[in-house]
């Protein structure tokens, strides 16, 4: 039975401690917070996320990030994507040298311009075996109240995949394992833009051919940046690339999507965070991925059109200007 140390007590963090749980491995959760982990602590419900969740009996929780990774065979990261490289900065002395290092953050770091994997290796000096990647549609509430869903586990290593995938598989959870690590980041990351689009495009009061066609339209981007990076193309007709991206785009359960609704509703950014208490992947990483696509030359209008409404102030019709009043071209371009 391994024994697990998750990172980050929001709402992924959590229920991804409860799947490594009832999976049968020993879980060791800690948060910044210490108010917040004493609590879960004492009732086994986060109640600030998902208050509907009581934690396994597998699941204990610690304010002592040292408690939580001595020994740990495996590391889960589950803090906001800006914010890992200071955290495992911190970390990095107290982790164990062999430990699997496990990324559920799905954003690309601003500045570097560098993926989650990216930057653990960097910082830590893992090498890429030990290195993996969970990604796929995983909307962390409905994983909290264990209906069937799937996801993905990449690593460069294929064994390491299989451990992970071995650690997380559960009657509800199914993971498949890849090594596209570039193209299951670079999903995950991008999808949570494309979302910020469709919600704008749902606050504005566009229909589902509206949306179906950002949707599609933001997949083609994806995958034309995912190229251009040197990741498989197939790996976007799967869990980690369109299952991901429509989960995130439609659901009323993902905060990218939420974000983008109140944005189109013609409410600030920062309106719309103290609404929803909340910040979003998609508001945070679009820049760093709009940076990236230039660096490659690649065309990514729905990028450009976010972060002009959500940092540059321009109104939210800017989404359907994107693709509307762009060159007509044949559709595999």
């Amino acid at each position: 039975m391994p024994e697990i140390a998750v990172l980050g007590t929001g709402s992924w963090g959590t229920a991804f401690a409860a799947v490594l749980a009832d999976a049968g491995a020993g879980v060791r959760l800690w948060g910044r917070r210490r108010e917040v982990v004493e609590a879960i602590a004492a009732t086994r419900v986060n109640a600030g996320y998902l208050p509907d969740l009581v934690l396994p009996d597998g699941v204990t929780a610690t304010p002592d990030v040292a408690d939580a990774l001595a020994g740990a065979d495996a590391v889960v990261l589950a803090v906001p994507s800006q914010q890992l490289r200071g955290a495992l900065g911190q970390w990095t002395g107290l982790i164990e040298p062999d430990s699997v290092l496990v990324s559920l953050m799905k954003g690309i770091e601003l500045g570097s311009r560098k993926r989650m994997s990216q930057v653990i290796a960097e910082v830590t000096g893992a090498t890429p075996d030990r290195i993996a990647v969970v990604t796929g549609p995983n909307l962390a509430r409905e994983i909290a109240e264990r209906q069937p869903a799937a996801g993905v586990v990449a690593s460069a290593s294929s064994a390491t995949a299989e451990w992970v995938a071995e650690a997380c598989a559960t009657p509800y959870f199914r993971p498949y394992i890849d090594t596209d690590v570039i193209g299951c980041e670079l999903g995950g990351a991008v999808k949570n833009v494309v979302a910020v689009a469709v919600g704008m495009a749902e606050g504005l009061g566009f229909g589902d051919n509206t949306k179906a066609t950002l949707i599609t339209r933001g997949l083609a981007e994806t995958v034309r940046l995912g190229v251009a990076l040197g990741a498989d193309p197939a790996t976007f007709s799967g869990l980690a690339g369109v299952g991901d991206l429509i989960a995130t785009c439609m659901s009323p359960l993902s905060r990218n999507h939420r974000i983008g609704v109140g944005l189109g509703q013609g409410l600030t950014l920062a309106e719309v965070v103290e609404r929803t208490k909340q910040t979003a992947e998609g508001v945070t990483s679009c820049e760093s991925i709009l940076a990236l696509a230039r660096e490659h030359d690649v065309d990514a209008p729905l990028a450009e059109a976010v972060v002009a409404v959500c940092h540059d102030g321009m109104p939210p019709a800017l989404i359907a200007d994107a693709l509307m009043t762009r060159e007509r071209k044949p559709e595999k371009a």
